[in-house]
């Protein structure tokens, strides 16, 4: 699931100091207590052993339910600690203080790695997280790891694709470009046509912008946290500048809108036909029926495609968002936290009722590969069966990535350099080298050696 607004920033104090203390192991020995939890959200359904879960997923109270229910060994007791930014905020807090963070914590797979780094996770390999690896795409599981250390079991994803209004492209002559060259042509034929935007470039999305350098070839950043103190950056390559000049040719012929996204304004904007198209991810439709959108005359409009390539012939995947269950350092017992892990949100029943309510894009292969998943007419997409065409290949096609220790820091200075892009104030090569100077000086500022 995608958070709407960027985490709080790690401190650098709590950067330094991590880089300080860090080694390449790492873990947490099971505390002998579990005391009986309060403020829980849930009830129990027996005296089993507690395990403190902050999650923020719709649909939690079914899924915790669903959980308790089929163990006698184990019972969660689940808050919400606020979604993205603000649960981050918190467990920030409790690192720094020592206390006060959950035995298990629902991460976005882009900020583990700032927390690893403190230690604040625990390696899940030696609790058997290799036992549900199967369920799971290469890629997903890639996001989750650092060489032979699991440190979250995943949930959701977003790979990404091109959702689009048939009637626009009707109306124009329009079919689903398959390359970005082909986007701008489309685009710059509904232009001429007095037309409506072909898209948007959003400055507060920036982790999509990252998502189609990463499908260029670009690789930002190259991280182990056997090595924590060494990192490579790579900002200022071709494959970035591509991509930054791309979006900011679009933005200067006027093809494409820079209004930000998940706001009132873009949202009237998509129901009223502003957009021809919105590059997203595979839970944008279950975000954009909860926005109203697809519930008056666009009704029915709305269809999906693969993400253009940027070159013909390709089949590159990027993933935009998607969210783990992790177990802190500060779990009261880990081997029980560990099995909360696995097991939570991995149930048929949590896994259908998420994917039926669109609050995940489920990552479970067992979903991933059912007949009614695959072939679900999804009524969003008047019908279309959007993962079986488009969705699921995706997903199985993803690599995964390589993300850094301060994604939070980076996504910030890029979203900041798209503000100047979509202001006509910089090109996306000046751009990409003011991204990759400001980033190597923060690394270096953190204690890091930059390669």
């Amino acid at each position: 699931m995608r958070k709407k607004t960027l985490a709080t920033a790690i401190s650098a104090i709590a950067l330094v100091a991590a880089l300080a203390g860090c080694t390449s192991g790492g873990g947490a020995a099971d505390k002998a207590s579990n005391p009986k939890l309060t403020n829980c959200s849930n009830k129990m359904m027996n005296d089993a052993p507690q395990v403190s879960v902050w999650a923020w997923y719709p649909n939690m109270a079914k899924v915790v339910d669903n959980f308790n229910k089929a163990h006698t060994d184990v019972q969660v007791c689940w808050t919400v600690a606020g979604q993205g930014a603000p649960e981050y905020a918190k467990f920030q807090t409790a690192i720094s203080a020592g206390k006060g963070a959950p035995d298990v914590i629902m991460l976005e797979a882009d900020q583990l790695t700032g927390f690893e780094i403190q230690k604040a996770l625990i390696d899940l390999a030696p609790y058997g997280a290799n036992d549900v690896k199967k369920n799971f795409s290469d890629g997903a599981w890639k996001d989750v790891s650092q060489g032979d250390s699991v440190y979250a079991i995943p949930v959701d994803g977003g790979p990404m694709a091109m959702i689009y209004r048939k009637d626009i492209f009707d109306k124009y002559g329009i079919t689903p470009p398959t390359t970005w060259a082909e986007y701008e042509q489309a685009a710059q034929k509904v232009k001429d046509a007095g037309g409506p935007l072909f898209g948007d470039l959003g400055s507060n999305v920036p982790a999509a912008i990252t998502a189609l350098m990463a499908q260029k070839g670009a690789k930002p950043f190259t991280y182990d946290l056997a090595n924590p103190k060494n990192i490579s950056i790579n900002l200022d390559d071709q494959a970035t500048k591509d991509v930054l000049n791309y979006w900011a040719g679009l933005v200067k012929k006027g093809l494409v809108g820079t209004q930000d996204q998940f706001t009132t304004d873009y949202i009237s904007g998509v129901v009223g036909g502003k957009y021809a198209t919105y590059v997203s991810a595979a839970w944008a439709p279950g975000y954009l029926t909860g926005a109203g959108v697809g519930k008056g005359a666009e009704k029915g409009q709305f269809a999906v495609a693969p993400l253009p390539q940027w070159n013909a012939g390709d089949t590159t995947s990027v993933n935009w968002g998607g969210s783990t269950f992790a177990v802190t350092s500060q779990a009261t017992n880990v081997k029980l936290a560990a099995e909360v892990a696995k097991g939570l949100y991995a149930d048929d029943a949590s896994l259908t009722d998420g994917w039926k309510t669109q609050t995940i894009f489920p990552l479970n292969q067992g979903v991933l590969t059912s007949d009614a998943f695959v072939n679900n007419p999804v009524d969003f997409f008047n019908g279309q069966q959007a993962n079986k065409e488009v969705y699921v290949p995706a997903e199985n096609a993803y690599k995964g990535f390589n993300y850094s220790p301060f994604s939070v820091y980076y996504y910030a200075q890029l979203q900041a350099q798209i503000v100047k892009i979509n202001a006509g104030k910089t090109t996306g090569d000046q751009a990409a080298t003011d991204l990759q100077n400001t980033i190597v000086k923060y690394a270096k500022s953190q204690g890091f050696t930059v390669k």
